[in-house]
């Protein structure tokens, strides 16, 4: 008898195809390791601020600040902005140049170029009116699940002197990524070198940060609990300056007011709190903080007008 089952051959049963693994992401900049959670934060602000933003054209845009201070003199500062026509996110647009230049004549510029697909570069310059306090060089590679960062500070050949800081972030899994920081400085009659190590954990709803090194640590946890609520904890230890500060800061967000209140509180028994609102169909925007530190007895609050 011949075989009624009619098994097929071995060769044409259907194999079980591997699983594709999705690539890991890029873990993104060293100096944007905390940035969510102290974007919960609310800024300093004393005074009276009035900012006045006009776009030219879709490259270029011009804003004009005057701040009046009961710590200092008034201030003008002029800033300008050159987005390019290469815009890789949202965030990032090439080439950029930024500038800014207050009534004294002190400027603060920045460039930022796309040299390559996964290569940039950026410039920053800062001057106190003629004298150059500050140049500044970056050079940053992004690959698939890695970047490697390398700066230059003011560089001296004839003084013999230099700060060099170099980064490198890996992203293990997609929710770990781990790296670290080596800071260099050499100077006459002085040399030395910090190094630090940094990881970042990020689940669905909230995000884990550590930096710890020779010179202290830095660490810092973000919660998002809903769509109008955050929250962020930060903690910071300074070996060289003896101190350890302790922060938890908040943002709330209420869309139908059109409105976004930021607070904070700290171990220094400092207080504060900057409440932001929009004036649709107008384009102004309104801002009034207060801040109290009790331990000093020390008490300031500020107003800001955006127009733009």
């Amino acid at each position: 008898m011949g075989n009624t089952l009619g098994l097929a051959p071995m060769g044409t049963l259907l194999r079980r195809s591997p699983r594709r693994e999705e690539p890991l992401p890029n873990p993104g900049s060293f100096d944007e390791l905390h940035r969510l959670c102290k974007d919960v934060f609310p800024a300093q602000m004393e005074g009276v601020k009035l900012v006045v933003n006009k776009v030219l054209s879709s490259h270029f845009q011009v804003a004009h600040t005057v701040h009046m201070s009961a710590l200092g003199l008034p201030g003008y500062h002029l800033h300008a902005a050159y987005a390019g026509d290469w815009q890789l996110s949202p965030t990032e647009v090439f080439p950029t140049v930024v500038g800014d230049m207050d009534s004294s004549g002190s400027l603060n510029a920045q460039v930022l170029l796309l040299l390559a697909e996964r290569l940039r570069a950026k410039a920053v310059f800062q001057t106190q009116q003629a004298k150059f306090l500050t140049w500044q060089f970056d050079g940053e590679y992004r690959g698939d699940d890695y970047t490697a960062t390398l700066t230059l500070g003011n560089p001296d050949l004839i003084g013999e002197s230099v700060i060099m800081v170099a980064h490198f972030l890996q992203s293990l899994t997609h929710r770990l990524v781990l790296g670290g920081e080596l800071v260099y400085h050499r100077r006459p009659g002085e040399e030395g070198a910090i190094l630090t190590l940094a990881g970042k954990y990020s689940a669905v709803h909230w995000v884990a940060t550590l930096n710890v090194g020779s010179g202290g640590a830095h660490a810092s946890y973000y919660h998002r609990a809903n769509e109008q609520v955050q929250v962020g904890v930060e903690f910071e230890a300074n070996t060289r300056l003896q101190d350890t500060t302790f922060s938890f800061g908040y943002h709330l967000t209420l869309p139908q007011a059109n409105m976004v209140f930021r607070g904070l509180v700290d171990s220094n028994w400092c207080v504060g709190a900057v409440l932001e609102k929009k004036m649709p169909p107008l384009p102004v925007t309104l801002a009034l903080g207060a801040f109290l530190n009790h331990w000093r007895n020390r008490f300031h609050c500020g107003f800001s007008i955006t127009v733009g």
